[in-house]
């Protein structure tokens, strides 16, 4: 028979409380995920020929590219660090200096000055201020899906855990509709003089709003139940991330797998895609920008969709349904590009976008923290992430450099993806299922708080 504790872990907050969590999870990440992104479009627009400009237009983006991937190298860094504070402190303190660091960063890259200003400098505070922000970001994603994931009934988990990683779609919508907003409404000139600098010191107003919604919410159930735990035990601790890799080695490698088909195929259609479309087939930046645009906004609508399906049918079913689906529209995907028709682009970005990226992503916080204890679950998911995360930031620079070897055709990058879509499919059909809680870590707690 349940006990009382396993019935609280159950139930979850109430819903009134979990709509406010919901909210400052979901306000955070928005601005996290808006900060990456517009540095992505940035390096795929006008990185190149405002901090690069002395390379010729391919090699340009290449380097820009390279830019942008660092902040992904910088990215497992966080998530080890802030992992372990987010197990140890707990998950609220440490999203609050995830979001000041990340806000910081972004806000300060728009008031840098380009190669043409101090030469060699310019490209080097790029890469700085990218550095920090991505170490920022790699403790962001865990955190944010914790806070609602280890809060809500263990029966909508899924559903719950999907609502943050609406963000990152409304990330990509704000960022490229910013950006769509200043090229439409600037002429050349203007944008690549000052018109590039408003989507980052917009980040300011935004960082403002995600630390009043954050600083005002609760640490999350899970975390409390198992702190309680911990006072009354005699255990000694070790640190996370050595529990992590001495406990779940084998959880830790299918969680890595399975990641990389999402991260690398987000990228490809974000960053790649437009810098594909406005400079290769040189049909400007508004069209690929539109698509992604309203791409974005769909996915924002379909992350809840895929959330309560997998309540349904289980987070594996979903994730491996993503999967397969970028191995199979990868190659109608740059077969629609190369069509010139701006319906067909538009069509291919929503398509490609939604049933691929968005539905591994709505499921995944909710399908690792499956996969780790309470103890060591920060850690266990911004470890799988971010380490994953640094091939999906390379993606630009290896897409651009696969499209040049295929001499502007870019099926080796469709064959890229193939690859790596069949080794997260792989990885997913090899995940067990597992209890989401872990009943142990509340056979000492006290009861926990509902409302």
């Amino acid at each position: 028979m349940p006990t009382d504790n396993e019935n609280a872990t159950t139930r979850g907050l109430s819903p009134a409380a979990m709509r406010k969590v919901v909210a400052a999870s979901f306000a955070g990440a928005l601005l996290e995920w808006y900060d990456f992104f517009i540095f992505g479009t940035a390096a795929g627009l006008v990185f190149g020929k405002l901090f690069f400009p002395q390379s010729d237009p391919a090699v340009g983006t290449i380097a820009a590219f390279a830019t942008f991937g660092v902040g992904f190298l910088a990215r497992p860094l966080g998530g080890v660090v802030f992992g372990h504070f987010g197990d140890r402190v707990g998950r609220k303190a440490t999203l609050i200096a995830t979001l000041l660091i990340t806000g910081i960063s972004t806000f300060l890259i728009g008031f840098l000055p380009t190669f043409a200003d101090v030469g060699i400098a310019a490209p080097i505070m790029l890469v700085v201020l990218r550095l920090i922000q991505g170490f920022g970001l790699g403790g962001e994603y865990g955190g944010a899906a914790l806070m609602t994931i280890e809060s809500a009934p263990e029966s909508r988990r899924g559903f719950f855990g999907s609502l943050p990683q609406m963000a990152a779609s409304a990330g990509i919508m704000l960022a490229t509709g910013v950006f769509a907003l200043c090229s439409w409404g600037l002429t050349e000139a203007q944008f690549l003089d000052w018109g590039w600098r408003l989507p980052f010191l917009l980040s300011a107003a935004m960082l403002i709003v995600g630390m009043q919604i954050r600083l005002h919410i609760e640490e999350t159930l899970d975390f409390k139940a198992t702190r309680r735990r911990e006072q009354a035990s005699t255990e000694k601790r070790v640190l996370p991330i050595v529990e992590l890799l001495r406990r779940h080695p084998r959880n830790i490698a299918l969680a890595l797998g399975a990641r990389l088909a999402e991260t690398v195929s987000s990228n490809i259609v974000n960053a790649f895609g437009i810098a594909y479309v406005s400079t290769n087939l040189a049909m400007g930046r508004q069209l690929p920008l539109m698509g992604m645009l309203m791409a974005s906004a769909i996915g924002i609508m379909l992350c809840p969709l895929f959330g309560w399906l997998s309540d349904r049918y289980g987070q594996r079913v979903v994730y491996l349904f993503g999967a397969l689906a970028c191995a199979v529209l990868i190659v109608p995907f740059f077969a629609a590009l190369a069509t010139g028709n701006g319906v067909l682009i538009c069509l291919a970005f929503i398509v490609f976008y939604n049933l691929g990226p968005t539905a591994m992503f709505a499921v995944q916080p909710t399908m690792f923290s499956r996969m780790f204890g309470t103890r060591v679950r920060y850690t266990g998911l911004s470890f799988a992430y971010q380490f994953s995360a640094m091939l999906g930031g390379l993606t630009p620079l290896i897409s651009a450099s696969l499209l040049t070897l295929g001499h502007g055709d870019p099926w080796w990058v469709a064959g890229y993806l193939i690859v790596v879509s069949l080794i997260s499919a792989t990885s997913v059909w090899l995940i067990s299922e597992v209890r989401l809680i872990e009943l142990h870590d509340y056979a000492t707690a006290l009861p926990r708080e509902t409302t």
